[in-house]
């Protein structure tokens, strides 16, 4: 039924974004009255602009065709439209930060390769110990934490086997019969339903709330990066994000915890018996650091202490110059990148901590949508568009900014459950930009808060990749997902707010 309903909205939306587009184009005025009462003219190319964010946006919301080909209209169609010329678009497709991702999705394959993420994993099991509201908490953190350096789909697809088997040893101690045997969570051991779900829906979360933590954390975080230096030159580094992203994510995930593990899904199990045992045969079946867990440990780390002192390295004088003016946040990554190419892991078999075969596992795609959306923001600017967009949003400027603030956010995160935040994110912020001359306050305190707002998504299986895994285990109901996933929403936009006022305008200062 849900199937066949998005395959309707699809075909529907395949028509619509064209249309709309030309619709748009014919409706919109030549001359528009911008701030100040004077007239301006809006352009061929303004007018062409918004025409095809609104055949994108028709096309990314309804998923017309997959996301990724959508990004790639602005190649053929700006300059054809007389947006812009094609070698002006195609420039985006190569914006550093793309390369900033390519590096850091190398960097988390190889981390997936060798299982440094699984010992993390088991690492935190044997630090949490066997307690059910411990074991939720240190799986949500270790997912968090892997969250924050290797894509969120990634990080939920290992940790659900993990905590899987955890489920199915406390099912087997209390019942002598495990998950496959009851075939799921036998219903009426309400105790045992309310554990399982605290932990699978955990991992969603803290896949999401991690990735929150690091511009590469997530995708819509590099687009917000790459937007402002487009339309400010303001350079947000990777020390400067997670000024904001850390404090995100460490004020989000206990409240997660406390609302999946004490309102939603109590439980009075005390402690899982053989749950020490279950740990502990892990840890050891996964021996010392193997070659490849060592050399690319060595490498995450040196990278990550690259990125959180790229600042003050890149302003390093010695007799009068800089010799590491050119150090960049997408410099360091593909330096990790061919690092990891480079260093041997057996010399005799040529085995290295990276090779191509497990490259081509990036998701390319990913990196696509990148370079459309930042085409499309791109365009927004130099054709006029912010402008516009201001003209029409001269009707907030009564408003007060906290209920303007309150209702980007609220539609940033419900909106999400939908759509790719990614692509969200991508036709959204030229809009904010615009209105927040119109409110007087920074772009920033608006930029800021709809992005991380994006990546907030718990409701729905189709919200983010890993809800949809978490759902696919069979153990997870829609009820239940909606359910839990709605409160974790509401509070999301409540503290998405506060970190507003408390973090993020202290933060980015009056100028952004």
């Amino acid at each position: 039924m849900a199937l066949a309903l998005a395959q309707r909205i699809a075909r529907i939306g395949l028509v619509a974004g064209p249309v709309l587009a030309l619709a748009v184009y014919f409706v919109l005025p030549e001359t528009f009255v911008a701030a100040g009462g004077k007239s301006v003219a809006f352009t061929h190319a303004g007018r062409a602009t918004l025409a095809m964010m609104t055949w994108m946006a028709t096309w990314w919301m309804t998923e017309a065709v997959d996301i990724e080909v959508t990004a790639l209209l602005p190649i053929a169609t700006f300059p054809l439209a007389g947006i812009m010329p094609l070698g002006r678009t195609t420039a985006n497709y190569g914006a550093d930060v793309i390369y900033l991702f390519l590096g850091g999705f190398v960097l988390a394959l190889a981390i997936q390769r060798w299982g440094l993420d699984r010992r993390i994993a088991f690492a935190t099991l044997r630090m949490v110990g066997t307690r059910p509201k411990a074991i939720v908490a240190g799986t949500m953190a270790a997912t968090a934490l892997v969250s924050m350096w290797v894509s969120n789909t990634a990080t939920a697809a290992m940790m659900v086997p993990i905590v899987l088997s955890v489920i199915d040893v406390a099912l087997r101690r209390r019942t002598g019969k495990g998950l496959a045997e009851h075939g799921g969570i036998p219903g009426e051991d309400r105790d045992m339903s309310n554990f399982a779900l605290s932990a699978l829906l955990g991992i969603a979360y803290a896949a999401s709330i991690g990735g929150l933590g690091t511009i590469i954390g997530s995708p819509p975080n590099g687009i917000l990066v790459r937007f402002v230096e487009q339309t400010s030159g303001i350079r947000i580094g990777f020390l400067e994000w997670m000024a904001i992203g850390v404090p995100a994510m460490l004020a989000f995930l206990p409240l997660a915890w406390f609302l999946n593990t004490t309102v939603m899904f109590p439980s009075r199990m005390t402690e899982i018996e053989g749950g020490r045992e279950y740990v502990r045969d892990e840890w050891a079946k996964l021996g010392p650091l193997n070659a490849g867990e060592r050399a690319t440990l060595a490498v995450f780390v040196v990278t990550v202490a690259l990125w959180m002192s790229s600042s003050v390295l890149s302003t390093w004088t010695v007799g009068g110059t800089r010799p590491l003016a050119g150090l960049s946040d997408a410099g360091i990554a593909i330096l990790a990148a061919i690092a990891l190419f480079l260093i041997p892991v057996d010399r005799a078999k040529g085995v290295r901590a990276m090779d191509w075969a497990t490259a081509q596992k990036l998701p390319w795609g990913v990196l696509i949508l990148f370079g459309g959306g930042l085409a499309l923001a791109a365009a927004t600017e130099a054709n006029g568009v912010p402008q516009y967009i201001g003209s029409l949003a001269a009707g907030f400027a009564g408003w007060p900014v906290w209920a303007v603030l309150l209702a980007i956010i609220a539609i940033m995160v419900f909106m999400s459950e939908l759509t790719s935040n990614t692509a969200q994110v991508a036709t959204m912020l030229p809009i904010l930009a615009a209105l927040a001359p119109v409110l007087g306050v920074p772009a920033g305190m608006l930029l800021v808060p709809a992005t991380i707002a994006a990546s907030c998504a718990f409701m729905m299986p189709v919200g983010t990749p890993p809800n949809a895994i978490v759902f696919g285990t069979g153990l997870v109901r829609m009820p239940q997902m909606i359910r839990a996933g709605l409160w974790l929403n509401l509070t999301g936009i409540l503290v998405i707010f506060a970190l507003t006022y408390v973090v993020v305008v202290p933060t980015i200062g009056a100028g952004r």
